[in-house]
């Protein structure tokens, strides 16, 4: 490591911005508007995007470009970055996320790389401020320290470094492709929810499941926590404290775009004020079929939510929504086809656990100059 040095992301960054503060709309009136809740999993779907109307000087000034690395500057998923790759010409961030872009000595995949280090995290942790909804601000991002090394160093480590997260994502999207057999499988035996072309009985929602919410705010997640913590992202959290053990859905009850979403999970949780804990009223119904039922509403509770920059669900709301109920045999017969589809997942999830693994020992020795 002689050659390398420990540099302030200031003497390295060609510049550090905030967003624009403006509404988020799903008509093109405008460019389009990345915030927090698009960036999920470490990707984002650019159609989802909602677009913006805001005026040239706001668009120039915000422009993302590839490139460009783009943080959470407060929430539950605060100090999480993201490197735009590829992005719309037009395309603009929102203000609780911080731009920042390197200049000439360093590569931004590099950078990247090194932002989801424990080193990092470190830092992070250290500098957030703030107790209700601690945060970071471009002042606590430009004095993070860096180790670099010169310039054509930093691009073989990333090429390294890349070719091992092309190896992870390969594997999680053979799990992708396991979930959408597992969605052709219930179209196959039930049809489509909404259409309910077998004719099966329709209920209300509060007839079929018994409804509470978790009691957290959101920033109550831990980033090593010993139990998930569910909140309105499709993002996992976890958390070190439990208050609900059993077998439940899990609905965002708020979003700022209403795209919410339904989780299904079984043994120790705990769960943000605004996401509904849904339970089955009788057991012999299936949680398999339930969560795919209501995967199917999720455009039509999209409809019918209340709010104006936050949308939200209100327990009066999901009390209207009606599902059919097929014959519970059906329903097992569902249940049982779903966990041999769930047994090949669980394969897949152990090798790429071993694959995350590997990864985080050649990141530790990536940013220790031993590679």
């Amino acid at each position: 490591m002689k050659d390398w040095k420990t540099v302030r992301l200031n003497e390295i960054a060609e510049s550090v911005d905030y967003g624009v503060t403006t509404s988020a709309t799903d008509h093109p009136i405008g460019p389009k508007f990345l915030r927090i809740t698009d960036i999920q999993n470490g990707t984002v779907n650019w159609n989802r995007v909602p677009w913006c109307k805001c005026n040239t000087c706001s668009t120039v000034n915000s422009r993302l470009n590839p490139g460009d690395i783009v943080f959470a500057r407060t929430g539950a998923t605060t100090g999480k970055s993201f490197l735009i790759q590829e992005c719309p010409k037009d395309a603009i961030f929102a203000s609780y996320l911080i731009r920042v872009r390197v200049g000439a000595l360093a590569e931004p995949r590099y950078i990247s790389h090194f932002f989801q280090t424990p080193n990092y995290w470190t830092q992070i942790t250290k500098s957030a401020r703030g107790v209700a909804q601690p945060g970071v601000n471009a002042t606590t991002l430009k004095e993070l320290e860096i180790p670099l090394p010169p310039l054509e160093e930093q691009k073989r480590i990333a090429d390294i470094l890349d070719c091992a997260e092309d190896i992870r994502a390969k594997r999680r999207a053979a799990l992708a492709q396991l979930d959408e057999l597992i969605q052709s499988i219930f179209i196959e035996m039930f049809g489509d929810p909404i259409l309910n072309p077998r004719q099966w009985s329709q209920m209300n929602l509060d007839a079929v499941f018994q409804f509470q919410t978790g009691k957290l705010d959101s920033n109550a997640a831990v980033p090593s926590g010993q139990y998930p913590f569910f909140t309105c992202s499709r993002e996992d959290f976890r958390i070190d404290t439990y208050a609900f053990d059993c077998e439940a859905l899990l609905l965002a009850g708020n979003n700022a775009s209403a795209d919410y979403s339904v989780k299904h999970y079984k043994g120790k949780f705990n769960a943000y004020q605004r996401t509904y804990v849904i339970t089955l009223q009788d057991e012999r119904n299936s949680y398999e079929y339930a969560i795919f039922v209501l995967e199917h509403r999720l455009s039509e509770l999209k409809r019918i939510s209340k709010g104006t920059n936050t949308k939200y669900l209100t327990l009066e709301l999901l009390k209207r929504i009606r599902i059919p109920v097929p014959p519970q045999t059906l329903q097992k017969e569902f249940a049982s086809r779903v966990a041999a589809v769930e047994k090949l997942k669980n394969a897949h999830k152990a090798s790429l656990a071993e694959l995350d693994s590997l990864f985080v020992s050649l990141q530790y020795r990536a940013f220790r100059g031993e590679l």
